[in-house]
């Protein structure tokens, strides 16, 4: 299983919001930076979200993703403002790896089909969820959508993974929500990441015995920012190699 750094970029710098807000961010310098930093700590695999995006529904922070992935060796997914076919030409074209859709999922399943048929094997479905239901446009709007729902219709359209996020734990150190995670990796059979909340070493343990049920990866943020997950040693535990 992997431990996937997060880097979030607004405004041009790599920031960590608390539960999603835009108005309570950690700020932690430059994005570039920190990508090549966690590389180099042994992460082999990037997670970018661009938050403006999001926010604006259009990517804001594309050089910053293309300056990303030109210094970086290892593969790199992208989210945040992704919603029409040109936006992933334009990721992919910048040497992103895979497209994470989010909102896209929900406002239009049309074009949403069409892209995982036109970048096969290059989309991640991005869903995101508060109390088992989905939210989108940065995860400023609620839907009446079960993200279990939402979830297997991503596997029949040949999405390559699902990255599933607590909305209500990210950014929070409160401990990945295990139950939910469990819950959509047993009911579909492409990979699955978990995210939000992770805080400690044990977290990612914890995530780990997921592993059995299709769980590939855990994306964390604020622990590794903090100091509180030590990436080395968690990939290190992960791959058997303790000691």
């Amino acid at each position: 299983m992997l431990v996937i750094p997060a880097v979030d970029v607004k405004g041009g710098r790599c920031v960590r919001l608390y539960m999603g807000d835009k108005d309570r961010e950690t700020v932690y310098g430059d994005p570039v930076e920190m990508a090549m930093k966690w590389q180099e700590l042994g992460a082999r695999r990037l997670h970018v979200v661009d938050l403006d995006g999001a926010f604006q529904g259009v990517p804001v922070n594309l050089a910053v993703v293309r300056e990303i992935c030109s210094a970086l060796s290892i593969p790199v997914e992208v989210g945040g403002g992704v919603r029409s076919l040109k936006t992933i030409e334009v990721l992919l074209g910048a040497g992103v790896e895979w497209a994470i859709l989010g909102t896209m999922l929900v406002e239009d399943r049309h074009m949403a089909r069409e892209a995982a048929r036109s970048f096969e094997g290059h989309l991640i479905a991005g869903i995101d969820a508060r109390s088992g239901w989905v939210a989108v446009k940065g995860w400023e709007e609620g839907t009446s959508l079960n993200a279990l729902e939402l979830a297997r219709w991503c596997e029949g359209e040949g999405f390559s993974a699902i990255i599933y996020t607590d909305i209500s734990r990210d950014g929070t150190l409160a401990g990945p929500n295990l139950e939910e995670t469990a819950r959509i990796a047993r009911e579909v059979s492409i990979p699955v990441i978990a995210s939000g909340g992770v805080s400690s070493l044990e977290d990612v343990l914890e995530v780990a015995k997921l592993e059995p049920l299709g769980v590939m990866g855990v994306i964390v943020g604020k622990a590794l920012y903090d100091g509180r997950v030590d990436l080395r040693e968690a990939q290190r535990i992960l791959d058997g190699k303790e000691g």
